[in-house]
């Protein structure tokens, strides 16, 4: 009894000096208020397997102010992949307890449940693995990445740095990409279907859809007008950054399949 009593209280230290460490060792965030950054892990990380592959990535980025992304593509955004982002502070509990139980149950790693918050704090500082550790600092970068910055800055870095495709990062890269248009125009049915890529940004290809991007799209369609995006600020969380010119809370509903 006294030696399985030894052994938990030693667990117990020890995964409290893990954590300790994470989170000592994690970034500080706050620069994020006023920073619009120009590169991020998971862009390093692209470029880096490209280079292993023999090619160089060219990295289309372009900047475009919070304010000036169409509404029809936040709106989307958030049935594809957060509806929630009113409701949390980070982390959607409830996603992540039904995450963990599924994946427990088939004895796999932990899968997504990921918020937007999440994702922003993997792209940004972290990688794509599925080790438990990877995403104990994701958990805690979304938390400080919450702490702070407000709602509205948290989804202008999004919708600025995410990955729409080979090389292409960020929406308004991706509209002009896509279709000839800035951002800041995108139609429902365009939103809809750029939103329903991300899952996959590379497999899913916005000009070239497959039946499974354009299921995805027509769910998103029909949810929009469930979701309400962060309202854009009287003066922009951040100053107009250099990338902005051409670069080398209602109740969610459930997100598409």
């Amino acid at each position: 009894m006294m030696r399985a009593f030894r052994l938990a209280l030693g667990l117990g230290a020890l995964g409290f000096a893990v954590v300790a460490y994470v989170y000592v060792t994690l970034p500080d965030v706050r620069g994020l208020r006023t920073v619009n950054p120009t590169t991020t892990a998971f862009m390093d990380l692209r470029d880096g397997e490209a280079r292993a592959k023999g090619r160089e990535l060219r990295r289309d980025h372009r900047w475009l102010a919070y304010g000036r992304i169409s509404s029809h593509l936040k709106r989307a955004v958030l049935v594809a992949e957060d509806d929630a982002f009113w409701q949390h502070e980070g982390v959607d509990l409830e996603q992540l307890k039904e995450a963990v139980e599924e994946d427990l149950a088939k004895g796999k790693p932990m899968r997504g449940a990921s918020t937007i918050t999440q994702q922003l704090a993997k792209n940004l500082y972290l990688s794509p693995s599925r080790d438990p550790l990877r995403k104990v600092r994701e958990l805690i970068i979304a938390r400080r990445l919450e702490a702070a910055l407000t709602k509205e800055r948290i989804f202008e870095l999004y919708l600025n740095l995410i990955e729409w495709g080979d090389g292409v990062w960020g929406a308004d890269a991706a509209a002009r990409r896509y279709f000839g248009a800035s951002a800041s125009s995108l139609s429902p049915e365009q939103a809809a279907i750029m939103a329903g890529a991300i899952v996959n940004p590379r497999v899913l290809v916005v000009n070239h859809p497959n039946k499974r991007l354009l299921r995805r799209q027509s769910i998103i369609l029909s949810r929009m007008g469930q979701v309400r995006p962060p309202e854009a600020s009287p003066v922009s969380a951040a100053p107009p950054s250099p990338a902005e010119a051409p670069a080398a809370a209602p109740a969610p509903a459930s997100r598409p399949d």
